[in-house]
């Protein structure tokens, strides 16, 4: 086995790791701010890991850059979404 393989390989662990860890953030937490809070660093982590792994198997610099475009795709996402979630959540917890 290769050294590039075996890196890909600990990257696509890690990724995974820190996935399911986003997963049982979102489980244990008990509110909807810190499991925000907890899913969205984790999972920024676990996909960079995930695409950092795929990165060093990619065939040609174009499958690269479109690796690189979804992982910026998913940070945007990320952040988008954690604000909208935590808005909604503030508008909940006024009206209660």
């Amino acid at each position: 086995m290769s050294p590039g393989l075996l890196l890909s390989c600990a990257c696509l662990a890690c990724g995974a790791f820190f996935l399911a860890v986003a997963a049982l953030g979102l489980v244990r937490f008990p509110d909807a701010l810190s499991r925000l809070q907890g899913v969205s660093k984790a999972t920024a982590l676990g996909v960079g890991c995930w695409m950092l792994g795929l990165l060093l198997r990619a065939s040609s610099v174009f499958t690269g850059l479109k690796l690189l475009f979804v992982w910026g795709l998913v940070l945007v996402w990320l952040g988008y979404l954690g604000q909208l979630v935590g808005r909604l959540a503030l508008i909940a917890a006024r009206r209660r």
